[in-house]
């Protein structure tokens, strides 16, 4: 197994961080939260321009027709650069129809996407605590015709998304559908957001929906596995981000006449910081490796969203800590950093959640990929 990036992904990274350090600096960050979509448009259609926002859609569809490791490499520089757009929301929301989808589902939702003139989103999460098992959500086949009942919480992007991909337990096991968010039957709440992020509760009554694939279980459990990767690589990027502005601010800020990056208490907080983010390499592009090639990836997705989600919460702890006061100022941008930490570190479940789900995998006899 290589983690080296190949000359394609070494490509893209490099492209990513140029787009969005171009187009992302602090004052348009700022900027783009203060507006009501909380959307950078802009930086949207540079990213569609670029080809990076259909990176891993399939060709025939306009995407780029690469994979699910290059969309990582994109997502790890979206979040070193806490770029407020909606990557993996409607990028990993359109591969699942690319993969599962029939033609006109494909040809109606995808190529929007890698254009940047429409939005997809995702809901998996529902109210309570996070645990392993199907949906409550439930969905119901007559006439062939599919209806949803449940709720969906913190669906992001709700205000902008056109439809959400949502996840249901129909009588064979769970699945997929694509919901219409103005269709009747489906309520949505704005009731949370973050300085980057506007999610929604769903509430869906007899909701009319399409299957997105069979109904067999493989599908729900694709996208949660690809979605909490995802994440990981966006909390990687963030805690390496966060760390980055950390040794700027260490080597200019001056005490008893020497730059405070050289005290030995802040050496050592950045060296646990470094091994936590090498912790969450790792995982991520191992996991990452297996879903690439099409191999059973066993415990590694989880142990990818243990790391990003408990390691990540240390890494932008600690480099809000050695900022001292500034750290939590929002006037200076690391702050971003911890705020992405911790809400990503929250979605899907925190790090108790993963432990008790990886513990039930051990326990059914889940491969152990080491």
């Amino acid at each position: 197994m290589d983690f080296n990036f190949s000359e394609e992904q070494e490509a893209i990274r490099n492209l990513a961080d140029e787009v969005f350090t171009s187009k992302a600096d602090i004052d348009r960050v700022k900027q783009v939260e203060l507006s009501d979509e909380r959307i950078d448009r802009d930086l949207w259609r540079e990213l569609a321009n670029t080809g990076l926002l259909g990176i891993a859609l399939p060709e025939d569809l306009g995407g780029g027709g690469m994979g699910l490791s290059e969309l990582y490499v994109l997502l790890e520089q979206q979040g070193r650069h806490v770029a407020p757009v909606p990557i993996w929301q409607s990028a990993l929301a359109a591969l699942a129809v690319a993969e599962f989808g029939s033609d006109a589902q494909r040809t109606a939702l995808v190529p929007g996407v890698a254009e940047g003139t429409s939005f997809l989103t995702i809901g998996l999460e529902e109210f309570g605590p996070y645990v392993a098992g199907d949906p409550q959500t439930t969905a119901t086949e007559a006439g062939g015709q599919w209806t949803l009942t449940g709720a969906k919480a913190v669906v992001p992007i709700t205000h902008v998304a056109d439809r959400a991909i949502v996840s249901a337990t129909t009588p064979s096991g769970a699945a997929l559908f694509v919901v219409d968010l103005a269709a009747d039957g489906v309520t949505v709440e704005q009731t949370h957001s973050t300085n980057w992020e506007i999610c929604g509760n769903v509430t869906l009554e007899s909701a009319p929906a399409e299957l997105l694939g069979p109904a067999d279980g493989n599908t729900a459990q694709w996208l949660l596995d690809r979605v909490e990767l995802a994440l990981a690589a966006i909390q990687l990027g963030v805690g390496s981000g966060a760390v980055q502005q950390a040794v700027t601010y260490l080597n200019g800020r001056m005490q008893f006449g020497r730059p405070l990056a050289t005290f030995q208490a802040v050496n050592h907080q950045l060296a646990d910081c470094y091994i936590d983010l090498e912790a969450m390499r790792v995982t991520l592009w191992q996991a990452a490796w297996l879903l690439a090639e099409d191999q059973e990836p066993g415990t590694s997705v989880l142990v990818a969203k243990w790391w990003a989600t408990d390691g990540g919460q240390r890494v932008v702890h600690r480099t809000t800590h050695v900022h001292g006061g500034m750290g939590v100022d929002t006037d200076y941008p690391v702050h971003r950093h911890l705020l992405w930490g911790k809400q990503i570190g929250a979605t899907l479940g925190g790090s108790a959640s993963d432990l008790a789900r990886l513990g039930e995998q051990l326990a059914a006899g889940v491969e152990v990929v080491a």
